[in-house]
């Protein structure tokens, strides 16, 4: 069987999340946005850890509320940059030996499921890179910076990417120890694993599998997990960590 390590980024600033708390951390329908994520892969018999990189600053605050949580689901914690490709760097050094694939999720990702994960890690496995995505529905415009339409772009073959985003770890190290050569602009792994000369293949994802940007999100993404089956989970998270607030 096939190892996966599962880096989540959470380091970010949240700065459209507008609120005291930082997207990865605010409560969603009773348990913490990257809990919310991390219960999807932990149980897994492929995966063999669990990585989450968090801000500096958040250190202090995140261990006293989730102290409990890593204990429980033996997550490691990785100290993030100052851009996610910062934080994915640093987490790939706690990479261990015995994992033969990384994936990458985003923390504010929460309401991906059990199948798709399947999905993107066999794709993985096969190929060796692969990555969720869902294909362009709508029109495209281009605009230039008063809102006036420039042009209408076809999306045919175009596809937005989510997440989780798996690699062979040899591919993704090597896309890693050159990524200042390679591209100074990093939006997605993939990006750089394409740049180092990889084939990257896609899965398509689901509509349903949302980031969480802004508050509003929150709302979208409770109706979502409701609407799903429940996720199987080794057992209770931890019975007070949703109660905790950041103090």
């Amino acid at each position: 069987m096939p190892r996966f390590a599962v880096i989540v980024p959470a380091a970010g600033k949240s700065t459209r999340f507008k609120d005291r708390e930082k997207k990865p951390f605010a409560t969603l329908d009773g348990r913490a946005v990257w809990i919310r994520a991390a219960e999807l892969f932990i149980p897994r018999a492929d995966v063999c850890q669990f990585i989450i990189a968090i801000a500096p600053e958040d250190r202090e605050k995140f261990l006293r509320r989730f102290t409990a949580n890593l204990a429980f689901m033996n997550v490691t914690v990785a100290e993030g940059g100052a851009t996610r490709a910062d934080s994915v760097a640093n987490a790939l050094q706690k990479v261990k030996d015995e994992a033969d694939y990384v994936a990458v999720h985003d923390a504010v990702r929460p309401c991906v499921t059990p199948e798709l994960i399947d999905a993107v890690f066999n794709a993985a496995h096969q190929h060796g890179a692969a990555i969720l995505a869902i294909p362009v529905s709508d029109t495209l415009k281009k605009v230039d910076k008063n809102q006036r339409i420039q042009a209408t772009l076809s999306r045919e073959g175009l596809w937005l990417a989510q997440t989780p985003q798996v690699f062979r770890k040899d591919w993704l190290l090597a896309a890693y120890a050159q990524r200042d050569k390679l591209t100074s602009d990093v939006t997605d792994d993939a990006q750089l694993v394409e740049a180092a000369g990889y084939p990257v293949h896609i899965v398509e994802g689901a509509p349903t599998n949302i980031k969480i940007t802004t508050k509003a999100d929150l709302i979208l993404a409770e109706a979502i997990l409701k609407s799903l089956p429940k996720p199987k989970v080794p057992g209770p998270i931890h019975p007070f960590a949703d109660e905790m607030q950041w103090r």
